[in-house]
């Protein structure tokens, strides 16, 4: 929507070598703008865009405007009623849905697997408000009903507090190893089954077989259980006679996988009732 996006891109490119992928459900609001941009892309060949298509005569009026060689770096994603995807069960879809449903309707809130719009582990940067956040995709929820997760947001006036403040959710939140202190689970939509040398985690779509032989104390038992922090666990299986450095790696391996819980801070989770935006 900012009349001079296609002067950040520039600025991105000249910085990074690269361009960013836009995406617009409007790519015919600005019509000078959105050239621009794919002239951009023409110019410097580096990540296709995306125009969504909220309807057929939406993409009608997409081909009457762009020929075959302007879309050439253009995703076509087809969202709008017959078409092939569906839009994601998260934010105003997800709200309108969910008032359907209270008020009587019985057709299934979601038939589809596409369960966030959000696209970007990192940082969302509201220039109007000054407010840089954290955030990282999620299935849309009660909690996070955006269909993204906040893991910190900061407020800032000028270019050196931004980056000051950048800097400081780095150090804060994004960890080479687990926290010691931190209580240590397993992902809320893993399921934990125990087996005799590993254990099994099974999510949506996928199962994940874990060494579990370190010691005769289970560690899998133990963050399943849900109460240990990283040092517990370590001190507990070490006393069964276990080496230290070979449990803390197990963990290590835990976290690099993305297999531990990490949304424990209530402070920008949504609170107010179910659907709400």
């Amino acid at each position: 929507d900012n009349p001079d996006y296609d002067r950040f891109l520039f600025d991105y490119y000249q910085i990074t070598g690269t361009l960013p992928q836009t995406t617009t459900a409007m790519p015919l609001k600005n019509l000078a703008l959105t050239k621009r941009v794919l002239e951009l892309f023409e110019r410097y060949r580096c990540v296709t865009n995306r125009f969504s298509v909220l309807s057929t005569e939406q993409l009608n009026q997409i081909h009457s405007t762009f020929s075959p060689e302007d879309l050439m770096g253009v995703e076509l994603v087809l969202q709008g009623k017959d078409m092939p995807s569906s839009k994601a069960f998260a934010g105003r879809a997800r709200n309108e849905k969910l008032s359907v449903a209270k008020n009587g309707d019985a057709t299934p809130l979601s038939k589809s697997d596409h369960t966030t719009i959000a696209c970007v582990s990192g940082f969302l940067v509201n220039m109007p408000r000054r407010r840089v956040q954290l955030v990282t995709p999620v299935p849309a929820s009660r909690r996070w009903p955006l269909g993204y997760r906040i893991l910190d947001e900061r407020f800032f006036e000028t270019p050196d507090e931004f980056q000051d403040e950048v800097q400081s959710m780095i150090d804060e939140h994004m960890h080479d190893s687990p926290p010691s202190n931190r209580p240590f689970r397993f992902r809320g939509d893993l399921q934990y089954e125990a087996k005799r040398h590993h254990f099994l985690l099974r999510s949506r779509h996928w199962e994940y077989q874990v060494p579990d032989n370190a010691a005769s104390i289970s560690v899998g038992d133990l963050i399943a259980g849900g109460q240990c922090t990283a040092s517990e666990i370590v001190a507990r299986v070490v006393t069964d006679g276990a080496s230290a450095i070979g449990v803390a790696d197990e963990l290590d391996q835990l976290h690099t996988k993305g297999l531990l819980e990490e949304d424990l801070d209530e402070r920008f989770a949504w609170r107010g009732g179910e659907g709400a935006i």
